[in-house]
This record gives structure tokens, sequence and C-alpha cells, in this order.
């Protein structure tokens, strides 16, 4: 067992408290007591209505999962607890004539909602249900909340298959003709606890458990065990939550929203998730308990009905909210109940917001004082940025609307429809874009709706299933569209006469709620134009979250210390990259510019049998390469630019050699072989290699083509000469690739400073190129110290470290075996898309060392695209990287994540 430092745990083996009463924990004790159990605690403290109970710390769930069973501790710590509950409540638990009844209910440090479990109404039984009955002078009340707990302790507790209750609870409202379950009279429900428990004895093997603490000792156990469930180790590792945390338990006293029309629950938040926008936001069900609303099986009214229904409550809740902004001064996300006009609340939690949400939110919050600039680059991050730049639909475009739902989670998605999370996979794994379309979602579906573009539900509000892991994902989701039939049986959709067959396409916008027929267009997002320059934040027509944004960004922009360039192999990329933020290139790929028409060139190159035949190819390439340079120059005047030598193998110019035999063949079965076509497969032959990216490549291309590199140079020196001729400002770095040993950089280093000592003498412009080289082998890394002594800068190439550190093809493997992988939690995510710390990443980190007790001034960046991903960013920053380059879409996400690794907080985790 980890040791805690919690000051109210003995940091003795014999003496380790695992249970805390409400009153005892705070909100910083996320790490012992969960999310919510800590929060339970802080509302306690600030006195709000909070029922009484008590949380079993995440340690004692980490001992069950290490050991298989409770610390020997844990039953008397419990049970000295309940004893004090049950005189608080003036009632033990279970008790025939007026039960205590409690909720056992998971708990996580990051929040996980419907992913772990969750028993209501612990305590009834068949001799107590009839004593709730008469406390509470409603035997339908009593009769539902006992077929609530038989329902929802078989599925979770006896892995008795939960569409079983489902189906009896379908055909009772059946023979009633009843449509809703509050429909339902106590004798309907009696039958239904009846049919319930044969259901439970058939499937489990055994009677629903009658003893209320082998209730409550068997569903702690259960919360235990769904921390390691399928769905919550895949929402752990989608969301990258790490999974030795463990979950807290919480036992709370039962207070019941399910005692008629004065009663209910809902969920509030403070502001609305969606937009960030203050008012009144969140869903209300009369005569119903708090799984009612997140399930989506009956449609809620809005929070604001509640001050019609009810003002009292309504009125204590305004208050409340405005009390739990004020105190955790974030959006929260508030679950309540109100029992026969008595206001509880039963959780508050940094609620998840959207991201348009998360960069109006804090820069209200600082408007309203209570959070700082620091502190609001805290609150948004790189992947939410990414998401505001995606596409929205083209509102000018011709579009059949099907119906409009409410709008849970923005984005514009397209996609083939489909009604079950299987066929979301499958479809997705063969390419196609789907839209998960359900009538609502429950946490079974959570790797469908992953797989999806966006997800549709018929049933739910904001504060559904559907809406809440969607916008803590990210994804699109629109939910309780109404005028919807979602027949997931029959695979179809129906609105009125439009029928929409699984495989159909449609587009679901979630800003506006609306679900279209078939595919929309797209238009940029208004926070690429902003970024582009065609939207002024601060104009009287700009939008509020391009305002946001461009605050947001202004302060990350003054604070980071890691500078921003861009991966652009062309003047055209180079000046969006510009517009988008780079303060330089550094990774300009000079193969990209071998293609097209100039492939012919390269290939009489490759063909060269003479020198004089290579230098003509040579000379024939080096205007095109020096014009392709001033045009590059000219772009990014003033910054600089790292120039890559060539560095593919040869081959990948030649065509490809299955299809050069055939037309060899052909021609030759024909008797009209081409002379060229031969000696272009004689040379493919020659330079073929079983691993090319292992082969001919790189600085190896240099030392063995006479003239290649220092053609390049050459055009390099002569383009920025010119450049300076014009008034010009270039600042240029030429990079050497696929260094392994510094005798290989010193001989292009000295071939390279020989050509521009020549371009300086014969143009009179004095130029200062730097020469540097590219890591990206394991050798280069190792050897840092000693290739430092020839190199004035190091640019990392991630992209090769990576699969030469851990012998990945990187096209091979990602689509053979990374999906297992990933799925055994092997990887918990590609190394390819964040860096590898503990491989990579120590190799990097050590270079970087080496190098510079070397060289003190080496310039240190990296190019490969790691350089966009927020994570990784923040680990450049930490190990004292120059700047990152990436591809120019990404610049503003590494912008935003190297001012948030500049000025991190150690407040809270807004995860």
């Amino acid at each position: 067992m980890s040791e805690n430092k919690d000051p109210h745990v003995a940091h003795t083996s014999e003496s380790v408290k695992f249970v805390y009463d409400f009153t005892e924990g705070n909100k910083d004790l996320k790490d012992l007591l969960g999310g919510k159990g800590a929060n339970l605690a802080e509302m306690t403290n600030l006195g709000l209505p909070v029922p009484p109970g008590f949380t079993i710390t995440t340690e004692a769930c980490k001992t069950y999962l290490d050991s298989g069973d409770e610390p020997v501790e844990l039953r008397d710590e419990v049970s000295a607890h309940l004893d004090a509950l049950e005189k608080t409540m003036g009632k033990k638990l279970g008790q025939a004539n007026d039960p205590l009844l409690v909720s056992v209910r998971s708990g996580a440090k990051f929040s996980m909602p419907g992913m772990m479990d969750t028993v209501l109404n612990i305590g009834l039984s068949d001799k107590s249900v009839s004593g709730l009955a008469k406390q509470s002078g409603d035997d339908r009340f009593a009769w539902d909340s006992y077929r609530r707990l038989i329902q929802m302790f078989g599925k979770t507790v006896m892995d008795v298959d939960g569409e079983l209750f489902e189906d009896a609870l379908e055909a009772a409202k059946a023979a009633k003709k009843v449509t809703v379950d509050t429909d339902l009279e106590a004798a309907d429900l009696k039958k239904l606890v009846t049919k319930f428990k044969k259901i439970v004895k058939t499937e489990a093997g055994r009677d629903f458990p009658q003893d209320p603490r082998e209730q409550m000792d068997l569903a702690i156990r259960s919360v235990f065990e769904s921390w390691n469930t399928d769905r919550a180790k895949l929402y752990r590792r989608q969301e990258r939550i790490p999974g030795d945390l463990g979950t807290a338990v919480n036992i709370c006293s039962m207070v019941f929203g399910n005692l008629g029309p004065d009663s209910g629950t809902g969920v509030a938040f403070t502001r609305d998730p969606a937009s960030g926008h203050q008012g009144v936001y969140g869903d209300y069900l009369t005569n119903a308990q708090g799984e009612d609303v997140v399930a989506g099986i009956r449609n809620t009214v809005a929070l604001a009905d509640l001050e019609q229904i009810d003002k009292k409550s309504y009125d204590q809740l305004m208050q409340i909210m405005e009390t739990l902004e004020t105190h955790y001064k974030d959006l929260c996300d508030i679950e309540f109940t109100i029992e026969r006009g008595q206001l509880w609340m039963l959780q508050t939690r940094v609620g998840k917001r959207t991201a348009g949400a998360a960069f109006r939110i804090a820069t209200q919050l600082v408007d309203q004082g209570l959070i700082d600039e620091a502190e609001a680059l805290q609150r948004v991050n790189g992947a939410q940025l990414a998401q505001l730049m995606f596409p929205r639909f083209d509102e000018s475009a011709k579009v059949e609307q099907l119906g409009r739902g409410i709008a849970a989670s923005p984005g514009a998605a397209v996609g083939k429809a489909v009604f079950d999370s299987y066929t979301a996979i499958k479809w997705s794994r063969s390419g196609e874009k789907v839209i998960l379309i359900r009538r609502e979602t429950n946490p079974d579906d959570l790797d469908g709706m992953i797989a999806a573009e966006g997800i549709l539900t018929s049933r739910g509000g904001k504060t559904s299933h559907a809406a809440v892991v969607a916008r803590g994902m990210g994804k699109t989701c629109v939910c309780g569209a109404e005028d919807l039939e979602v027949d997931t049986k029959r695979r179809r959709m129906t609105v009125g006469d439009t029928v929409v067959e699984e495989g159909d396409v449609v587009s679901i916008d979630g800003s506006t709620g609306k679900v279209y027929l078939g595919e929309v267009p797209v238009v940029p997002s208004p926070v690429v134009e902003y970024f582009e320059g065609r939207m002024h934040a601060g104009a009287d027509d700009a939008d509020e979250l391009v305002a946001a944004v461009h605050r947001v960004m202004a302060y990350a922009d003054r604070v980071r210390r890691l500078r921003v360039r861009a991966n652009a192999d062309n003047a055209e990329d180079a000046l969006r990259a510009r517009r988008f933020g780079a303060q330089g290139i550094g990774l300009c790929r000079t193969e990209h510019m071998f293609l097209g028409e100039r492939r012919e060139m390269v290939e009489r190159l490759i063909l060269a049998d003479a020198d004089a035949e290579r230098e003509d190819a040579l000379k024939e390439l080096l205007p095109l390469q020096k014009r392709d340079f001033v045009e590059l120059f000219e772009a990014m005047d003033g910054l600089p630019v790292t120039v890559r030598l060539l560095d593919p193998p040869l081959h990948e110019f030649l065509p490809d050699i299955t299809e050069l035999s055939v037309r060899v063949a052909l021609a030759e079965s024909r008797k009209d072989a081409n002379e060229n076509d031969l000696r272009l497969l004689q040379a493919v032959h020659r330079l073929h290699e079983q691993n090319p990216m292992l082969g001919l490549r790189g600085v190896r291309l240099g030392l063995v083509i006479p003239g290649l590199f220092t053609m390049q140079v050459r055009a390099i020196a002569e383009a920025a000469a010119e450049r300076k001729t014009a008034k010009g400002d270039p600042r240029v770095e030429i990079m050497i690739p696929l260094v392994g040993t510094v005798q290989e950089l010193e001989i292009v280093r000295e071939e390279a400073e020989q050509v521009i000592a020549e371009v300086v003498e014969t143009t009179g412009v004095e130029l200062k190129l730097a020469l540097g080289t590219m890591i990206e082998l394991p050798r280069a890394a190792l050897t840092a110290d000693q290739i430092a002594e020839a190199a004035e800068f190091f640019s990392f190439g991630t992209n090769d470290l990576t699969q030469t550190v851990w012998g990945f093809s990187r096209d091979d493997v990602e689509a053979s075996f990374f999906t297992a992988y990933l799925e055994k939690g092997i990887f918990g995510v590609s190394p390819f898309e964040t860096i590898d710390k503990d491989g990579v990443g120590k190799l990097v980190r050590d270079a970087a060392k080496a190098g510079r007790a070397t060289r003190p001034d080496l310039k240190l960046g990296v190019c490969g695209e790691h350089g966009g991903d927020p994570e990784s960013v923040h680990f450049f920053h930490e190990v004292g990287l120059d700047y990152v380059s990436c591809s120019p879409f990404r610049i503003p996400v590494a912008r935003l994540e190297a001012g948030r690794a500049a000025s991190h907080s150690t407040g809270s985790d807004h995860r």
C-alpha cells in the first residue's frame, strides 16, 4: 500500500484510517477520498444540506484490488461509522418498521461519469419495504424503491443482464397500457418485484440478499471491482487517467426524489457547459431518483421550470450554486434531490465543459476577479483549442433537416448511421465515418462512442450519459431529439414519413442541435479565420469565443519560453504558418522539392554512369532548388529557416519495382523495349533494399553520391545571398539528416563550408549559415557530446527516433498491432502521438544535456510531429529545448501549451 501523506492518516502499517465521515474531509483530499467524497465533505463543511454519510478511501480499494480481499480493519471501521450514522438518523439500516436506506456510490479522483458502479436504496428487503411504505405513507413509493434496488443490485453486483429487467419493466407497462414507469401503481410494482427476484434467482443462482448489511458489503466490493471493468479501463485510457488510483466508496443516507409530485431530482450547472454562458442550466425530473436523469430514460424539464414547480427549493438552489461557484472558482456540476420540498445536495464537482465553454469561462472568471490570467491559462488546453479549429456546417447550404434535439456537445459531424457500438467499431476500423444513434446511451456504449464521429440520441438532456461523456471526449453530440423514433432492433430511425436505414448518411450539429439527412458541407471555423487574420478579436462583430481565444493566446505568448516553428516545405505553407504565429521554420524537407516535373531529373541523376552526366543533372536541378529557397526565405524573412538536406532513400524517386518490371516485360514481349525503362529497372534493382528506412538515406546519400549535398548547399547559399542583396533578412540553418557519428557530420560540414565560402566570394555577400544535424538515431543521441563538436544546433527528429528506439516501422505497425497494444494497456497512447518519456524522452533529455556540456550555446529543437502534441510540448519545455516545430495547423496548439508549460499551476487539475 502506498504511503498516504494526509495528516489524518497514521503513517504506520498497523494503523491506517480507511473510513472518513463527511465531516472529516475536504476538497483537497481527492487522492484519498475521491472527487465525490472530497466534495461531499467540502459541502458539509460549508454548511450546505448534505445527507449524512461516510467515505471509504481509495487506499482501501487499492488494498482490495492488490490482495483480492478487504483490509482486515475495514469491516470494523465501516461498522463504527454505520453505528454513528444510525444514531444520527435515529434508525437502523434496513430495520423492519422504519428502515434507514443508504446509497453506495463510486467516486474516483477524476470524474468518470457512468463508468463505475452505484447502487441506491440499500437496506430494503421483503420485511422493510412494508415499513418504508408505512413510514412514508406511500405504498407506490416503497415498492418502486424496492424494484429499483433489485434491478440495480442485480445488474451491477450480481452480474445479471440488465436487459432482462428492462424487458420485464416494458412488459409491465404494456400490460397496464402506459408508456412511463410513473404510471405504474403499487400493485403493478409489487408484481414487478416478484418478477425481478425470479430473474435474479434464475440468472445468479441465488436469492436476492435480504440481509441489509450483506447488501451493503457486496455493493462496496462491487464498486471496488468496477474500477477494473473493461469500460472503466477504456475510459481511463481515452482520458489518460492513471490506472493505479483506485476509487473511493461513498455511503450516504438516502433521500428520495420519487415520493410524488413534490419530490424530484436534478442536475444543475452554474454556467452552460456547452457554451459557457451564465444563466440557469440543468435538468429536473419530478417523482424520480437521480439515475433517471443521467440515464436519459425519461425526458426531463429545464431547470428553470423548477421555479414554477417549487419556488422555495429553486431559490435555495440558486443561492447554493452561487456559493459553490464562488468557492470553487469554476463551473460547478451539481446533483440534487428534493424530498417533499426539502432540498438535498448529493454531489458537486468542477464540471466538464466543451472547448468553447472552457475558453469563455476562463476569461469570464478573470473579469469577475475570481482567478488570474495564469490560472485561466491552466483552465484550457491544446486539445480544446484544436477542437475549436475544426470546420463547421455551412449555414447557407441547401439541407434537409430531420429534426432538432438538445445541443449537448458542439461540432459538425457527418457519417453513416449505425445503431449499436459493435457496428460503430467495425465500420470505423474499415475507414468509414459513423454517427452512433441510440435511444439513450449507457456505459456499455463507450467504445462505440469513441469510434463514432458523433452521437445522436432521442432521449436525455444536457446531463444525460451521452452528453456528459461526449463533452468530456470532445465528441459532437445531440441529445433528446424527441421527433426521432429510434428502432435499434430493426436498425432504423423514423422521422415522420422519412426512414433512415443503417448506412444512410446523416449530419449532426452539436452547436444548434439540428439533425440533417445526407452530408452537409462545412466551412472554416471562426477560430481558424481569426488565426489567419480574417477575423479580428475586439471588432464589433467579432464572436465572443474568438475574443476569449485571443485573450488566452496573448497571455500564453507573453509567458512561454519555448518558441514555436513550423514544418513547411514551400512559400505557401510558410506564409500560412506565419499567420498562425510561427516564429520560423524548424523543418523544410527538400525531398518534396524533387517531385512532380523534377522527378525525371532525379532519375537522370540516379542513372548517371559518368561524372559528367551526374554533374549535368545537378546543374539542371540547382536553379530550381535556388528558386524554391528564395521564395521560402522571402516568406519567412527575418525568421530562422532550418533546411534539411535530402533525407529519403533514392528508390522513392523511382517507379515502383513491380509496375516497372511488368512494363518492361510487356515491352519486351512486343519487341519494343524502352532503353530508359531498362536502365531504370536496373537502377531500381541495384538500389532495392529490404529495409530502406535503415539503408542508403540521409547523410549516407551525401557521402556516396558526389555533388548531391553540395548542390543543395550551393542553392541555399545563393538564395540567401540573393535575398540579402534584395535587402532581405534570411536566417538560414542547414541540417544534415540521419547522422550516427561525428565523422559523417565533419565531412559534410567541411564540404558545405567550402561551398558557402565560394558563394561569398562570387557574390560578395557576407553569409552566416548555421550548420547542424538531426538527432534521429539512438547512436547520435548517445554520442551527442561528440556530435556537438561539429554541430551548431540539434533538431530532434522524434518520428524516426521513436521508430529506431522501439524497432517499429510506423507505416506497418500502426495498422497491424497498435490497436491490440492500446486495448491491452501496453500503450496508454501511441508513442508516435505522444513522446515516450521513459525511452525516447530519456535519449532526448540526455542528448540535450550532453550536447550543451560540449557546446553551451547549442540551439536545441524538435521537428517531429510530437512538436504539436500538448503533452509532449510540456516535456520539451521541461528538458530545456529552445523551440518546437510542427505542422502549420498545430502551431496555435503548440503556442498555447508552451505557455501553459511555462506558467504551470500547482492548483486544481481541470482534467
